[in-house]
């Protein structure tokens, strides 16, 4: 669904410039999208691997022009070309510029789990070598049920897709499955983390500990709410029923109207997880929410 694809950062965070063009490590050069948005940030980050004259590359934007220019330049200038692409997931701005690669580079292979026609399947666990560059898939649904992040085993480093953005925080599909996967991911690198949105994250497992806590936190805001009876602003029932927009009006006050109906979503899937472990209960004639058994909370 279309949420599913939206970023959802803080209007509070300084958005910093990210040059079209960047080399990140010896072994990493991210080329951007060339598609800046409230939802994309600067814009999809994608980035090519390796040392040799073969190189991996992660994600494909979504096919602007200035991306497909961006990568000529760079295999020109560097004297190399694409031997493989691994598609993280398979949101249109990751996925979008792969005609356009495959015009310029018909010997690229191109991977995804859950492939179309035109790709490769991943499997969890799998490795792409070149020169330089060993990357090592891990499957982490909860962004997008084919999400996968992946180690550079060279630098102890994660690509870790839109699972874990540079800037704010990421929607999902599934929060238990998302939180399964940020806990997975933590516990497999220790480095940097190079994310699909955003500047480079310099700690990499903190940030996603920093991920989980905040979603912990976001539940506990539910459920205070949930709690609660009308507030001063006049949301809410004297029952302490609420609907998810009533919730997100209190929780995100502080936020821009225009991002309530992204935060909502989050909001709808903290209580899915909740009524899944028996917490909550919804009136489906009213779409209201309440406590199931005040006691157990």
């Amino acid at each position: 669904m279309q949420s599913t694809t939206i970023k959802f950062a803080r209007m509070a965070t300084q958005i910093v410039h990210i040059p079209e063009i960047e080399k990140l490590s010896p072994k990493v050069i991210r080329v951007m999208g060339g598609n800046p948005s409230k939802f994309t940030l600067q814009g999809t980050n994608t980035y090519i691997v390796g040392t040799g004259p073969k190189r991996l590359l992660i994600d494909t934007g979504e096919g602007k022009p200035s991306w497909i220019s961006a990568i000529k330049r760079v295999l020109k200038e560097e004297d190399i070309s694409i031997s493989e692409t691994i598609l993280t997931h398979w949101h249109h701005d990751h996925t979008g510029g792969q005609q356009h690669l495959q015009e310029l580079s018909p010997e690229t292979k191109f991977y995804k789990n859950t492939p179309s026609d035109d790709q490769l399947d991943i499997e969890d666990g799998q490795t792409f070598k070149v020169e330089g560059a060993t990357l090592r898939t891990v499957y982490s649904p909860g962004h997008a049920q084919d999400h996968m992040a992946l180690i550079l085993e060279e630098e102890n480093a994660m690509f870790t897709g839109d699972n874990v953005l540079g800037h704010g925080t990421a929607v999902f599909e599934d929060l238990s499955t998302y939180l399964s996967s940020l806990e997975k991911m933590r516990a497999v690198f220790k480095g940097r983390a190079y994310p699909g949105h955003g500047p480079v994250i310099e700690d990499g497992p903190s940030k996603i500990l920093e991920y989980i806590r905040h979603r912990k936190m976001r539940e506990d805001q539910v459920i205070q709410v949930l709690k609660s009876r009308k507030g001063e602003d006049g949301v809410g029932e004297e029952s302490g029923e609420w609907t998810s927009m009533e919730i997100v009006k209190v929780i995100y006050k502080d936020v821009p109207e225009n991002l309530h109906m992204p935060a909502n979503g989050g909001v709808l899937q903290i209580l899915s997880k909740l009524e899944g472990e028996e917490k909550v209960v919804e009136d489906g004639r009213t779409e209201r929410w309440r406590i199931r058994n005040r006691a157990t909370l």
